[in-house]
């Protein structure tokens, strides 16, 4: 059967640098406690009692995302393909894109660690090996740093690469000029997104402030959670041939606390 062309979605990238849970809980808690301090001391066999405290951070599933059509009769019967099929690919397509759009803008907007970039950003190819080396070093010596690290920059961004890697060591150089941006540097994923997804606005219940900001960090240290995932229904309605279909998901995000220092906000200069 002939469909629909899509060689244009974006990339979806959320489900590849964060956890995801797709149980039905609508709440995740991580509670987790104070750091101790360890005392060194001349041996005595005495020691002092310390307090700790406690605190329960939680995910909380707060938004929904959530398209509805109408299919009618003749549209599904007087045509070469699968209209029906094709609009269920593409409203879970769209559901799909919105979640993604969300978790990134809030994994970027929640990370507590900080770097801004030389004049020129990442579409000055000098500067992309001085950027990935102080990346590097923001989250170097922490436990979770053996974790694969990730790169989130948006398509205007990739010339620098571009130029950075074929002109780079002869292997890199020569893997580059033959099969372009390999999608990887310095032992860092880095995934491209296109224009305008870090934004500054109000995406669901939340506010970012992302409008020329990238994010890096260690994958895995945020969650999100789709409850059920993405669902949809159809259902008859009256005075109308044919069916209405609606795709749903809902939507949770968490940074948690004791990892955020280990997620980059990184603004371009």
């Amino acid at each position: 059967m002939a469909s629909l062309e899509k060689s244009l979605r974006n990339l979806l990238i959320a489900e590849k640098v964060c956890q995801v849970d797709r149980t039905e809980a609508k709440y995740i808690d991580n509670p987790y406690g104070s750091q101790p301090t360890a005392t060194i001391q001349a041996i005595a066999g005495t020691y002092s009692v310390s307090a700790f405290t406690l605190t329960d951070d939680t995910l909380t599933v707060t938004d929904e995302v959530i398209i509805a059509e109408h299919i009618y009769r003749h549209e599904e019967v007087l045509t070469a393909f699968n209209v029906f099929s094709s609009r269920i690919d593409e409203q879970n397509y769209a559901v799909a894109y919105q979640i993604d759009r969300f978790v990134v803008n809030n994994l970027c907007e929640d990370g507590t660690g900080t770097y801004t970039t030389p004049a020129g950003g990442f579409t000055t190819a000098a500067n992309i090996l001085t950027i990935m080396a102080n990346l590097h070093s923001k989250v170097a010596g922490y436990e979770s740093a053996y974790k694969k690290t990730f790169l989130i920059i948006e398509n205007t961004d990739l010339p620098g690469f571009l130029i950075s890697a074929a002109a780079t060591g002869f292997q890199t150089a020569d893997e580059t000029l033959r099969n372009g941006f390999a999608g990887s540097l310095m032992g860092t994923d880095i995934y491209v997104i296109r224009t305008g997804t870090f934004a500054g606005a109000t995406i669901g219940s939340t506010i970012v402030t992302n409008s020329g900001h990238r994010v890096f960090g260690v994958k895995g240290l945020a969650t999100y959670a789709t409850p059920r995932g993405i669902e949809y229904e159809e259902l008859l309605v009256t005075g109308k041939t044919g069916r209405e279909i609606r795709t749903v998901g809902f939507v949770g995000f968490k940074l948690w606390a004791v990892k955020a220092a280990l997620i980059i906000d990184i603004t371009l200069a």
